[in-house]
């Protein structure tokens, strides 16, 4: 099996930035969704559609996409407790960053925010750190 997928990567990346414009032109609103998501508790009325409108569509497009192409193999090589671990230290990274990587990564970097660089230069070293690390020297 080849994780080599350049047709599929691209039509996803071209979906991710048409989702983005699209949410910018029409809300004026940055697609992080970290920020979506941690404020929509203190969102305001006419926040509050568009934020869970967007969630929505984050669980119902793989769904769709599962119905029409079917479920892919998703193998994971790591346990429970290691994917809740990196699960919690995503989510405290992106409130440490002010902002993840569909923030800093596509939205941020699209505006040539200097801040967003940075941030995605970072987490994209601490990814590669980390693989590396998991592949090299803890051995898996």
């Amino acid at each position: 099996m080849s994780n080599f997928t350049p047709v599929s990567s691209l039509l996803g990346g071209l979906l991710i930035g048409l989702a983005a414009a699209l949410l910018w032109l029409a809300n004026g609103r940055i697609a992080g969704i970290s920020g979506i998501v941690g404020n929509l508790p203190s969102a305001r009325t006419g926040d509050v559609a568009w934020r869970i409108s967007f969630l929505a569509g984050l669980i119902l497009a793989p769904l769709g996409y599962a119905a029409l192409a079917g479920t892919p193999v998703v193998r994971l090589d790591a346990s429970a407790p290691i994917l809740i671990a990196g699960g919690l230290l995503v989510g405290f990274g992106t409130r440490l960053g002010g902002g993840c990587t569909s923030g800093h990564g596509v939205c941020g970097m699209a505006r040539f925010s200097r801040r967003s660089i940075v941030a995605t230069c970072l987490f994209m070293a601490a990814g590669f750190v980390t693989v590396f690390v998991m592949r090299h020297i803890v051995g898996s």
